[in-house]
């Protein structure tokens, strides 16, 4: 009877021991799932704060310039932000991007205020209020809601073939950490060149500005290629970017009085003039905070003075041995093409050369000889 107790109590214990397992067990599984689900959340926030291009304090900054830039999307390496005009299987445009995100609530726009731009709550826009200044169809999706609006555009709405330019906001920024210039987009303008009902030039209208860092990690995931010879995408919209490798024009910088350059230099040769000037400086900054070298600055000075058509010290020579050259191979060219008569008359030419010498040297004798003979005779004649 003890033994069958034994065994009895010790079945119930295996059954315990069971089930508790196959608790832990599923409880294990669970815990995965969410481990898994919270690692899926953080790598989207990595995602965000990867692509997002910290801005430098003013403690770390030295220097910076606020340039406006038109880049025009009809010009150079610029139709990468233009094409494709419409979704298709290479992807979508710049322009598809940023209504897409602001229909479904993903982004903020901000007001556009011609140079006093403020990316700030007060000044975000409304997206409805937007869509209807510029005619865009729309209508309320699904689930919207007064804190949360989302709206549903048809592709064949976005007028994506009418923004044809884009202003964009750079700052050129010397960093004192890493002691180097450089060039950071810090929000771009779309613009859509519409033409009136009776035709004519087209107006441009700036429709909003939108933060760069808001849309980089959605730009980062649409490549584009920048170069007719190669079809392959190599490059982000994020690269497009942060590479620089977009061209436009300056028409404003930063000032006191919010003027543009159109504006300070109505003349047409001064705007041209202004904005090279501003180019090179911005391009030259970084090369002038460092002391050059020796060579550095022998080598600016033989560049000067080949400008001015001067020779140089150390060039000097190797001139005058090449023009030496030159005359002793022109020479040798001449000897071997000349025919026999040629080289008798050089030869003859170079006996009557000898012959000059040695005629000259006779005549000086034959004057000293002259002269001795004579006294010689007048002393013999005297004796006699």
């Amino acid at each position: 009877m003890k033994t069958l107790r034994l065994i009895a109590i010790l079945l119930m214990l295996g059954v315990v021991a069971g089930t508790n397992a196959q608790v832990t067990k599923a409880s294990g599984k669970n815990s995965k799932k969410k481990d898994k689900d919270k690692s899926g959340a953080q790598i989207t926030d990595r995602q965000q704060s990867f692509y997002e291009v910290k801005e430098p304090s003013d403690a770390d900054l030295q220097w910076m310039k606020v340039i406006y830039r038109s880049v025009d999307l009809t010009v150079d390496k610029n139709p990468a932000l233009y094409y494709p005009e419409e979704p298709n299987a290479d992807g979508q445009n710049l322009f598809f991007i940023i209504m897409r995100l602001l229909a479904n609530d993903q982004i903020s726009a901000y007001e556009y205020l011609d140079g006093r731009e403020m990316f700030t709550d007060e000044y975000k826009i409304k997206v409805d209020e937007m869509l209807d200044r510029f005619h865009i169809l729309y209508t309320p999706a699904k689930g919207s809601n007064a804190k949360h609006p989302t709206y549903e555009i048809e592709n064949a709405d976005i007028p994506s073939n009418e923004v044809l330019s884009y202003y964009i906001i750079e700052k050129w920024e010397f960093d004192t950490r890493s002691n180097q210039m450089k060039a950071r987009v810090e929000a771009l303008c779309p613009v859509l060149h519409r033409m009136d009902e009776w035709g004519g030039e087209a107006v441009r209208y700036p429709m909003f500005w939108v933060k760069l860092n808001d849309i980089r990690p959605y730009m980062a995931q649409q490549y584009v290629f920048t170069d007719d010879d190669n079809n392959l995408p190599r490059y982000s919209l994020d690269d497009f970017f942060k590479l620089n490798l977009y061209t436009g024009e300056i028409y404003k910088t930063k000032n006191l009085r919010n003027l543009s350059l159109r504006q300070m230099y109505p003349d047409d040769e001064a705007y041209k003039h202004a904005q090279d000037s501003i180019e090179q400086r911005l391009r030259r900054f970084n090369n002038e905070l460092w002391v050059p070298s020796l060579d550095e600055l022998q080598a600016r000075a033989n560049a000067e003075a080949k400008a001015r058509g001067e020779v140089v010290e150390g060039e000097e020579g190797s001139e005058e041995s090449v023009a030496e050259g030159d005359s002793e191979e022109t020479e040798q060219k001449v000897t071997r093409t000349t025919k026999r008569g040629s080289k008798k008359k050089s030869s003859s030419s170079s006996k009557k050369k000898s012959s000059k010498k040695k005629t000259k040297v006779k005549e000086r004798k034959a004057k000293t000889s002259s002269s001795n003979t004579s006294g010689v005779r007048s002393v013999r004649n005297r004796k006699k």
